[in-house]
């Protein structure tokens, strides 16, 4: 499992064997130092015999027999040296064998990576004090359970150690801490690799999501993998236990990288293909709202997500799909479109209401008047609600009776409650016209009620146009100064140098026409001069008048202050007259110095022949006035004079005389 340099048995065994090969060779050498030293006796021996060194072959022969003989020897020695050298160092290997059981390791020795199981036979101060078999005893120090959450063995109890190669007070130290680690790291990585689920328990918040205890290792959980939507508030599943699964391992950097979201989305797949065969369009489902956003809703249906569009959520108007739901809120809702192979889901929450505009024309007929609330204000209008689901627009020339341009926002407010009546409505196009001054008083009828024919008002110049002025009498109530009425003798061609916009006038109401709504004002009408002339003067008296000025068709006769009439050419004088001669011509142009027998600046007897009120004309006949004038004076001589016999000559020549 581990390398052999680590067993500190392996490298007492090591030490014994390198000490024992070299004693072998100062035993080895021992023979060979000592063999040339029995050669001498041999040559000593040949010289006691006193055979010289030249002796026959015999001598010779003897010689290589005693020379083969000392290398036998020699050769025996060595022998016998390697023989006694062996025993020594089987001796010596046994010597260690006994003195490593006795101070060192047992008799199998382990190595120092190699995890062994031992019993805990003691406590100390400084630590765990277990059993390694034999004599010998080992140590687990103190340190490794006071500053981790190891809980320290109970007593008797067998656990697995490692040694760490260090000795102290005569004990082995062993690490318990390392053989935890270690096997936790197995186990990990054996459910990386099987994709278990696990429990772990949030311990910290770090920036990006959480620090999670899987087993003694510090995991991370990202916080886009703890649901399948954002999670908005993470400190508050401190010390929580969740189910997740190891994504990301990396034993040499101590990195494990676990997530709860992939677990709930082979959840979540699970119960969407099991979903989708039970599905259709129509079905009225059960499902949560999962987010909320500016088109519409979400909603879980329990695997599959639908969209519950801004439309569908109600017959009446919507600001904002939050009006209506809210996210973790359980509805009801109808599944108005199915595609299985998208896997879209179409969700309706007002379908399952009635629809109010079915029979909206029989609750609201036109004319009839309803209470409404605004709930929206435009530059053109308010929109006003008489129900949920039904509303109508009010345009802004049906809010008020004024016609002066108003923005509707200063006429009513969003969420005010408003009375209308319906002008018009289709329920087939879900419209429906209303108005809120029909369900008021008309205050133009009241006006007129208040101002009748022959009123003197006051009010101010509204506008100005060329045949008039616009009087505003109240707010919405005006009323025509027409050019004709300003003055009884002046003739008004540019209003603009008679009225100032804003300046107050003083009229007479003249007429008002109710079904036009329309009022016609007199200035001239004021003083009415005119009213008491024809009150105190009819038709067929004779009046004086001061001929003012003289026209092509006539003569214009002052009968009073402002007060003119006119005779026509047909009136003042008899026809036959005025077809002799040279008096029948008349200049067409430039002004004209008389009228027949009519001067301008002189007086004369004219007739009444036409009055009319209405218009301030009065109709006026000289030649009528000098018949009846004649006629008159006949009468008056016929009834002085006795004689019946007078004559219509005889007084013409009695008048002729007077004169």
């Amino acid at each position: 499992m581990f390398s052999d340099h680590d067993n500190p048995v392996s490298s007492a065994t090591g030490t014994a064997a390198t000490q024992a090969s070299e004693n072998t060779p100062k035993e080895e050498a021992t023979p060979s130092t000592e063999t040339p030293a029995a050669e001498p006796p041999v040559a000593e021996a040949a010289a006691a015999s006193g055979t010289p060194d030249t002796l026959a072959p015999v001598e010779h022969v003897k010689a290589d027999e005693v020379h083969a003989t000392a290398e036998a020897h020699a050769q025996a020695a060595v022998v016998d040296a390697e023989a006694a050298a062996a025993a020594e160092e089987a001796a010596g290997a046994e010597e260690m064998s006994k003195l490593i059981e006795q101070y060192s390791e047992p008799q199998e020795a382990a190595s120092q990576n190699e995890i062994i199981e031992v019993k805990v036979v003691a406590y100390t101060e400084h630590g765990v004090v277990v059993s390694l078999g034999g004599k010998t005893e080992g140590l687990v120090p103190a340190v490794e359970f006071s500053e981790t959450d190891i809980p320290r063995p109970e007593p008797n109890a067998t656990i697995e150690v490692q040694r760490t190669g260090e000795h102290k007070d005569g004990f082995v130290i062993l690490t318990y801490q390392k053989v935890l680690r270690r096997r936790t790291w197995e186990k990990i990585d054996a459910q990386y690799k099987a994709k278990e689920t696990i429990t772990a328990k949030v311990v910290d918040r770090i920036k990006g999501g959480l620090v999670v205890d899987v087993g003694g290792v510090r995991a991370f959980l990202p916080g886009s993998q703890y649901d399948l939507r954002p999670t908005a508030n993470l400190d508050g599943l401190m010390g929580q236990e969740v189910q997740v699964r190891i994504t990301k391992l990396n034993r040499r950097r101590g990195n494990v990288v676990v997530s709860r979201r992939a677990l709930l989305e082979e959840e979540l797949h699970a119960k969407r293909a099991e979903l989708m065969e039970t599905l259709t369009e129509g079905q009225v489902v059960h499902g949560t709202v999962k987010n909320v956003t500016d088109y519409g809703a979400f909603v879980d249906l329990g695997g599959i997500d639908g969209l519950l569009h801004l439309t569908d959520l109600s017959w009446g108007r919507v600001r904002h799909p939050s009006d209506v739901v809210k996210p973790e809120q359980e509805v009801d809702v109808i599944i108005l479109k199915f595609d299985k192979d998208k896997q879209r889901v179409s969700l309706g929450l007002k379908q399952l209401a009635k629809d109010p505009w079915a029979d909206a024309a029989e609750r609201y007929p036109a004319g009839g008047k309803y209470k409404g609330k605004v709930v929206g204000v435009v530059d053109y209008g308010a929109f006003v609600e008489l129900e949920q689901g039904i509303e109508g627009l009010v345009h802004v020339t049906e809010m008020s009776w004024s016609k002066k341009p108003t923005h509707p926002s200063k006429v009513v407010k969003a969420g005010e409650e408003v009375d209308v009546v319906v002008l018009d409505i289709k329920p087939s196009d879900r419209r429906v016209s209303l108005g809120m001054k029909q369900a008021q008083a008309d205050p133009w009828l009241l006006v007129a009620e208040k101002y009748p024919v022959g009123t003197v008002v006051t009010g101010k110049v509204r506008n100005i146009a060329e045949f008039g002025a616009f009087i505003e009498i109240e707010d919405g109530f005006d009323g025509l100064v027409h050019v004709g009425d300003v003055s009884w003798t002046g003739r008004v061609k540019n209003p603009h140098e008679v009225f100032k916009k804003g300046e107050p006038i003083t009229a007479k109401v003249l007429r008002i026409d109710p079904e036009n709504r329309r009022v016609s004002l007199g200035m001239k009408q004021v003083n009415d001069i005119w009213g008491d002339w024809f009150k105190q003067h009819r038709v067929g008296e004779i009046v004086k008048g001061k001929v003012s000025r003289i026209a092509t068709f006539g003569a214009f006769v002052e009968l009073g202050d402002n007060i003119e009439g006119l005779c026509h050419n047909t009136e003042i004088e008899e026809r036959k007259r005025r077809d002799d001669g040279a008096s029948s011509f008349r200049p067409t142009t430039g002004p004209l110095k008389s009228a027949g027998p009519l001067e301008p600046g002189k007086e004369y007897d004219f007739k009444i022949i036409k009055i009319s009120s209405d218009t301030r004309r009065i109709g006026l006949s000289y030649r009528a006035a000098v018949r009846q004038i004649e006629r008159k004076e006949i009468e008056q001589y016929k009834s002085t004079k006795s004689s019946a016999t007078a004559t219509i000559g005889d007084a013409m020549k009695q008048k002729l005389a007077s004169r």
